[in-house]
């Protein structure tokens, strides 16, 4: 394959990036669907309080913390394909139970709690997998094209699962849309397991530390780059960010404003459209300004999205057009950090170690989503969702002044040397 090919037609001729592009797209298409069911399902089907959804949240993100650091030091010592494999039928499985449940007439929170728990986990696993396994399917140079191309066809999927999820909640009841997610689980690791390209060994068992000292390892390079530590930082704010918005926003827009849950799935879908738009700007706009100025423009823009659900007041026609229009501007612009920022990690951190790298990053994004998502509980329940929403808009506003001073300071040690 030569290179001087396009880089967008050396993708397309890569076999097994397009089998994992499309595992990965169905699986997307799926899990959005069920981002949108179970939040509904404990809502409308068991009439949780905001601390209950907090918990819900929360248990998710819980199980990352408590072992996405040990994740990090698995992956790099296993391969890689088999780790996202047994991952997905896993999900698959326990997605499956809530449907079940609903059916026997025995679901309860306690079972959202327990299933997103374990979900939560084998997330872990999956994505600290699938971020390191990338790079070792598609060249270097490829990487923020590769992506662009993920986040684009996430974005596809965006658009035709919100747009059909809350239709499904209504007409099929939440546990069974839950369904849907269980089988794109399956077919995403049906798409992994046909991948041919032989994985690169990990490192033999001769050569490996004790597991504490290989977090250490892992911890100490994201903070001694000083590109991965402002990265680090944003992450803690965008996730915290998320956290609080997470919580509050569906218990927002049902109960504050009075939407259904149709016509929202018809406004979450715009937001994939945003993202499809963002993910074919991210790549020109890494190639034109540089990363480092395309993420901190994302986060701004970002921001500016979401301050503006908060303006919303009733199911009226304005207050429908403020959530379009946050879906429209934040989600594109969280696209464009996102793409970027995973792209120079992937290229800063050596194979060996990225797993590890990888781990790190997402343990702070995780330990920030939980603080956010306790805050969000409590700040809904005490002082109210609105305010709890503005709260949470601040967050992409603080990754961006995190963030902007490093960029600036490598864009002049560069221009120097």
């Amino acid at each position: 394959m030569s290179d001087s090919q396009p880089r967008a037609t050396r993708l397309w001729r890569n076999a097994d990036f397009l089998k994992l592009w499309s595992g990965e797209t169905v699986s997307q298409f799926g899990s959005l669907i069920s981002g949108v069911a179970i939040p509904f399902a404990a809502i409308l089907t068991l009439d949780a309080a905001p601390f209950q959804m907090a918990l819900l949240r929360s248990a998710g993100i819980g199980a990352g913390i408590l072992t996405v650091l040990f994740v990090g030091v698995w992956v790099d010592r296993m391969r890689r394909r088999p780790i996202m494999i047994a991952t997905d039928l896993g999900q698959a499985v326990l997605l499956a139970t809530i449907p079940i449940a609903s059916v026997a007439g025995v679901l309860k929170m306690t079972h959202l709690y327990a299933v997103t728990f374990a979900a939560g986990l084998l997330s872990s696993f999956f994505d600290v997998a699938y971020r390191s396994y990338l790079p070792s399917i598609v060249e270097r140079d490829d990487l923020v094209e590769a992506n662009s191309k993920l986040s684009a066809s996430s974005s596809v999927a965006e658009v035709g699962a919100f747009a059909m999820a809350g239709w499904l909640v209504q007409w099929l009841t939440a546990p069974f849309a839950i369904l849907i997610d269980a089988l794109s689980f399956a077919f995403s690791a049906l798409c992994v397991m046909n991948i041919k390209r032989p994985e690169p060994a990990p490192a033999p068992p001769a050569r490996r530390s004790p597991v504490a000292r290989e977090i250490a390892e892992g911890a100490r390079f994201v903070w001694g780059h000083p590109m991965l530590r402002a990265l680090s930082l944003s992450a803690a704010a965008t996730s915290f960010s998320f956290g609080v918005t997470s919580i509050v926003y569906m218990l927002f827009v049902v109960n504050t404003l009075g939407f259904k849950p149709g016509l929202l799935g018809m406004i979450f879908s715009v937001g994939g459209a945003s993202s499809l738009g963002g993910a074919i700007v991210a790549t020109r706009a890494a190639r034109r300004f540089g990363a480092g100025r395309s993420m901190v423009f994302g986060l701004v823009i970002w921001g500016v999205g979401s301050i503006l659900v908060p303006l919303a007041h009733g199911a009226t026609l304005p207050a429908g057009a403020l959530l379009v229009a946050q879906q429209l501007i934040g989600d594109g612009g969280a696209t464009i950090y996102l793409i970027n920022a995973t792209s120079i990690r992937q290229m800063i951190a050596p194979p060996e170690i990225l797993g590890r790298v990888s781990a790190s990053l997402r343990f702070i994004g995780l330990a920030s989503a939980l603080a956010g998502s306790i805050a969000g509980g409590a700040i809904g329940q005490l002082l109210g969702l609105r305010f709890a929403l503005v709260v949470g808009a601040c967050g992409p506003f603080a990754a961006a002044a995190a963030l902007w001073p490093t960029v600036r300071a490598l864009e002049q040690e560069s221009d120097r040397t």
